[in-house]
């Protein structure tokens, strides 16, 4: 299987048949866990399985991006009230190695019913094209990310998008819309003095980068994914959520 394919069969084992033994044969037995709340290696992971099917939960994935070992799903969770809301947004980060699944990343938000774009949190397109372009576009993209994110160049903003489609629910379209959203958060005293990247993965028009962060002296984690069109960044999702201090293993949040 590609690595696309082995975390497709994972994810539907563990998360649509809710079956711990199939997902177990699909994982490395010392599996690394970064999920905040589950305890890492393979039994952390099936032991968690049944708590999943007893929730009645069920998950859809919008997007699925993979480069080299890593392999990208955009997902959103219904009827997850046992696991924070009604429902959740999610990026989940896996690395493959030699056939199975080997370790896990992810962040989780809840999905509002209202957004300041009139966007969902997961709609627009999935289709990955211009392979081609793949580098070119991870280039742009980490630019944007330490330019305008990190704080080096914010003046920088207007040469990296022109249209702006913006699925972060608290932010309007555009890059005005952005540097608003940005200020407004400060001025209700978040504000950002780390942002640093920590997972790249490209495929074509598709870039995601999951970067730790600090805001307001407080680690964050924030898994933003956008789209390229003819060397522009045209549309972006996001899923942002604070760093627990306490976890359920000692492999921290990256």
């Amino acid at each position: 299987m590609t690595p696309k394919e082995l975390v497709l069969a994972f994810f539907t084992a563990a998360f649509v048949d809710h079956d711990p033994q199939a997902a177990d044969a699909l994982v490395t037995p010392d599996y690394i866990q970064h999920n905040p709340q589950i305890p890492t290696g393979a039994q952390g992971l099936t032991g968690f399985i049944p708590m999943v099917a007893q929730s009645g939960m069920t998950v859809t994935t919008h997007r699925v991006l993979s480069e080299g070992d890593l392999v990208v799903l955009h997902s959103s969770f219904d009827n997850a009230v046992a696991f924070g809301a009604p429902s959740l947004a999610a990026f989940d980060i896996f690395r493959v190695e030699d056939g199975k699944v080997a370790e896990h990343w992810d962040n989780l938000q809840p999905i509002p019913q209202t957004t300041a774009s009139g966007r969902g949190m997961l709609d627009g397109p999935t289709e990955i094209k211009d392979h081609a372009h793949t580098e070119a576009n991870k280039a742009l993209v980490l630019g944007f990310v330490h330019d305008v994110l990190g704080g080096a160049a914010p003046e920088k903003a207007p040469q990296y998008s022109e249209v702006y489609m913006q699925h972060n629910p608290q932010l309007a379209d555009g890059i005005d819309g952005l540097m608003a959203g940005t200020k407004a958060w400060a001025d209700q005293g978040y504000v950002i003095t780390k942002f640093e990247p920590q997972i790249v993965v490209a495929e074509g028009n598709f870039v995601f980068v999951a970067s730790d962060a600090t805001v307001s002296g407080e680690p964050w984690a924030f898994f933003d994914l956008w789209r390229v069109e003819d060397h522009k960044i045209v549309e972006h999702w996001d899923v942002v959520a604070p760093t627990p201090a306490q976890m359920a293993h000692d492999n921290g949040k990256f």
